[in-house]
């Protein structure tokens, strides 16, 4: 069921890192905001962690022309929203640890980027439904991605050999995570949702010819739009982070996030 208590968010960021496990996974999620802020002008980085390797079944596939066949699929879709930047950290797709080179390489990331938000999948949401058990890799990218926000990113004693490298501390404004069981934001895609399932029949080695998926879709995003009068909507849990900048030489505090996020 649909909630009706949610925050509408209309805002443009200015950078956006969009952290996620699988190709697929954003076109799912948030596609559709993406495409309203790149739209506006928001230049947007996503960050595919696995490699894809294990979307097939076939025990004949050909894996190393599968991951470059998905790579492909996902260049491909993002260029559709407008996204030319794609990176693929190249992590086994089905087993994607949850540890600390993984947490460096997302940090590496932000540090370079400097987004003002971070997108990811809620690493809290094991179930959804009575139908469906989160993918272990969904969960594993968005924990990377939610502690490498904070604290790793802003923190300089935390990967010092990220500073060597010339990756100076960022600190992440806002923390935005789809597929979540406790949304409390929503944002109006009927503008952009063509977009978004012009972007999703791109990835023809997993959907097909993508109908099935974009009925799917289409019947979710109208939900989660319907008690606003928005045709079509996505929803997510979002952090906003308040905090001052730190004089020179105060010890980090802890962020002060809004307290029903």
């Amino acid at each position: 069921m649909a909630d009706n208590n949610l925050e509408i968010d209309d805002s443009i960021p200015e950078r956006v890192l969009v952290v996620a496990a699988h190709p697929d996974d954003i076109e799912f999620g948030m596609a559709g905001s993406v495409a309203r802020w790149v739209k506006a002008g928001a230049h947007v980085t996503y960050a595919l962690l696995t490699d894809g390797a294990a979307g097939s079944n076939d025990p004949d596939a050909d894996l190393g022309a599968l991951i470059a066949e998905r790579r492909a699929e996902q260049d491909a879709a993002a260029n559709v929203l407008g996204v030319t930047d794609v990176r693929y950290l190249g992590y086994p797709d089905g087993a994607l640890p949850t540890t600390l080179d993984v947490r460096r390489d997302v940090t590496r990331l932000i540090r370079e980027i400097k987004p003002d938000r971070v997108l990811c999948q809620d690493p809290t949401t094991v179930f959804r439904g009575d139908g469906y058990i989160n993918h272990p890799d969904h969960r594993a990218a968005g924990e990377a991605a939610i502690y490498a926000v904070f604290p790793s990113a802003e923190t300089r004693p935390i990967f010092p050999e990220l500073v060597e490298e010339g990756h100076e501390p960022h600190k992440v404004n806002e923390l935005w995570m789809t597929l979540t069981n406790h949304p409390n934001t929503v944002v109006d895609i009927s503008d952009s949702f063509e977009d978004k399932i012009e972007a999703l029949v791109k990835l023809a080695s997993q959907l097909g010819d993508g109908k099935r998926a974009a009925e799917r879709i289409a019947e979710w995003n109208a939900e989660a739009g319907e008690p606003y009068g928005f045709q079509y909507a996505e929803t997510f849990r979002v952090v906003r982070f308040r905090r001052p900048e730190p004089s020179e030489g105060e010890a980090v505090g802890e962020p002060e996030g809004d307290e029903e996020a």
